[in-house]
């Protein structure tokens, strides 16, 4: 039985990569002829890359997220990260202005953003693990009051802040695809590619650790230090996202719970590939919907947070019955 879901498992995952790859072949070469090749290759590729780090660190860092917590409705928002984005940008501007270098430079104001969220995710985990070995639920309970103590600063600040001031700061506060920081994509892949080796060894305990606390430790996983070492990468992964596009609240809900849906194997070595793949060619796909069919008229995360929202709903309602 087992095997048999790991075929069909791994046939979903050749399908979803060629799907993915004709997506991205269209989303490149749409449009396209010979006086405007060299512009659009230019503009488009970079940006195809900035798109798959984006989209695949929102599914990777939501089905870790998920898989310690064992709930399929949470996300990695919930630890406020989010909220202390927006609390960045709106501070910036406040204090300096949105002329400053920090707002600005694109490769500053992304780094600030990074190390801002990642200070705040360490404190915050500090603060919870080192008091009397509190849990997960302690910890989401935690994020959910930092993340409305840092929006209720935020709102104050934007009230107070000069209106076309204000305006200038919503262009960073709303996710938006369509003005991704290429500029940042070397950093990006570089932050990957030191997290994959951190993880390494921690991606093979999953598959023991979606069974719970209780049953991870009977079977000899130091669960504290493996839920701890998942934690950092989920924060890391998140801020560099959210840095990169900007909160996307309900992408990897919609994502991860799709491939639960498709994939019926536990192994998440099949769930991570798969919730990437779909995670990467929904963002394309819905991008050529946006630009081809709304002509700009409205914003990708827009209605990634509209579907988001009433498939969340649905989730609730559907656990409500079981």
């Amino acid at each position: 039985m087992q095997l048999s879901r790991d075929k069909k498992a791994k046939k979903q995952i050749i399908i979803l990569l060629i799907f993915t790859i004709i997506a991205s072949i269209v989303f490149v070469t749409i449009g396209m002829n010979k006086n405007n090749m060299d512009y659009l290759l230019a503009k488009r590729i970079p940006k195809l890359i900035a798109i798959s780090i984006s989209g695949g660190a929102i599914a990777f860092s939501s089905i870790l997220f998920q898989t310690i917590c064992n709930n399929r409705i949470l996300t990695p928002s919930v630890l406020g990260l989010d909220s202390v984005y927006s609390f960045i940008q709106t501070i910036v501007v406040f204090a300096f202005g949105s002329t400053s270098i920090v707002m600005t430079n694109k490769n500053l104001n992304f780094i600030l953003s990074l190390i801002g969220m990642l200070i705040i995710s360490t404190l915050l985990y500090k603060f919870v693990f080192g008091r009397n070995n509190n849990g997960i639920m302690h910890l989401l309970l935690v994020g959910l009051i930092l993340g409305t103590f840092f929006s209720s600063l935020t709102s104050f600040m934007q009230v107070i802040i000069d209106p076309n001031e204000y305006l200038t700061l919503q262009s960073k506060l709303i996710a938006s695809f369509n003005n991704v920081n290429t500029d940042i994509i070397i950093l990006c892949i570089l932050i990957i590619l030191c997290i994959l080796p951190f993880i390494y060894d921690e991606l093979k305990l999953l598959d023991v650790m979606a069974l719970g606390k209780e049953q991870a430790i009977n079977l000899g996983v130091n669960y504290d230090k493996v839920m701890k070492k998942l934690l950092i990468v989920v924060a890391v992964m998140t801020a560099m996202s959210t840095a990169l596009v900007g909160p996307l609240t309900f992408l990897g809900l919609i994502v991860v719970n799709v491939t639960y849906q498709i994939v019926k194997s536990f192994k998440h070595k099949y769930l991570i590939i798969t919730s990437i793949l779909i995670s990467v060619c929904s963002i394309i796909v819905g991008l050529i919907f946006v630009e081809r069919i709304f002509k700009f008229t409205t914003t990708l995360g827009v209605i990634i947070n509209f579907i988001g929202g009433l498939y969340f709903l649905y989730l609730l309602l559907k656990e409500s019955k079981l």
